[in-house]
This record gives C-alpha cells, structure tokens and sequence, in this order.
C-alpha cells in the first residue's frame, strides 16, 4: 500500500499551518492547499494589465477552489469584485459579513443545482466583502473569477 500524497499549507509569507492529505480531485488537478482553506490553482490570468489602488493588475483572475468533506475557508476579503461558479458535485455554502473592519454574517448563500430550493449557480461577492465558506458536507468544486486580478497583496484574511 503507497502512503497517501501529502502537502503543505503555508502562510502568504510561507510559515508552516499545517500538513495534509491530499484529496484525488486535488492531486487530478494539480490543486494546491489555500492559506484560508481549501485547495486552489489558478488556471488563467488575462493578458491586459490595469492600474488599481495597489499597483498594477491583470484585467481577470480564474482559480479552481476545491473545498473537501471538513473543511472551510477562512472569513477574508479582497479588493476585487469575485464571482463562483458552482461545478459540483456536493453544494457549498458562503457566508457573506459585509463590509466593516470585521466580519458580520449578513447573509448566506448555498451554490449547488437546487434553483428550486433557492441553491444558485453562480454568485457575485462585491469588492471589499468578507465572506467564508463552511465545511462542507460533501466535496464541491467551484471556480473563482476575479476582476481587477488578484493577488496576494490585495487580500485580507480576518484577524
């Protein structure tokens, strides 16, 4: 029997969290461990460069974000506007905190196949939103496009 693939989640900076197993659908598609959570890789990056508060960006983002049975991402914020595109197979659910300088639960959104439970497919968290996901109860992967492009300078993750 092989050991199973293991990986480190780091910090921006790179200091150590923690390691962990790495999931099959992250290992089929090269996805790395996030620092809020989750496992991601970013998959395109427009060509056209804008000016923005914090330097220049590329026009758009696009990320994979894979969240496994368990996990959750962190409550964050990015300067940018971000919109998911729910690809399955189990649902996952954001919560969005508004604004502030701290998160507060404002609303929370499911994005799975279920219009007619009120499940979205794809969602827009506006620029400057807190928003985290919760553990999931089934694995779920999502994409993530984000305009002005991200970067790590650009993203806050809550204290």
């Amino acid at each position: 029997m092989t050991e199973p693939l293991r990986a480190e989640r780091t910090t921006v900076d790179g200091a150590h969290i923690e390691w962990l197993d790495v999931p099959e659908r992250a290992r089929l598609l090269d996805l790395a461990p996030h620092p809020e959570g989750g496992w991601y890789r970013r998959t395109w990056t427009g060509g056209t460069p804008v000016d923005t508060a914090g330097g220049v960006r590329p026009a758009a983002t696009l990320i994979h974000f894979l969240l496994p049975v368990g996990e959750q991402s962190l409550w964050h914020k990015v300067v940018s506007d971000e919109i998911w595109l729910w690809h399955g197979p189990g649902t996952l659910t954001l919560e969005l905190g508004g604004t502030g300088e701290h998160p507060d639960i404002a609303e929370s959104i499911r994005l799975g196949p279920d219009l007619e439970a009120g499940q979205v497919l794809q969602l827009l968290v506006p620029a400057g939103v807190w928003q985290r996901t919760l553990p999931a109860a089934e694995e779920t992967l999502v994409s993530c496009v984000v305009s002005p492009g991200f970067s790590f300078e650009d993203w806050q993750l809550e204290k």
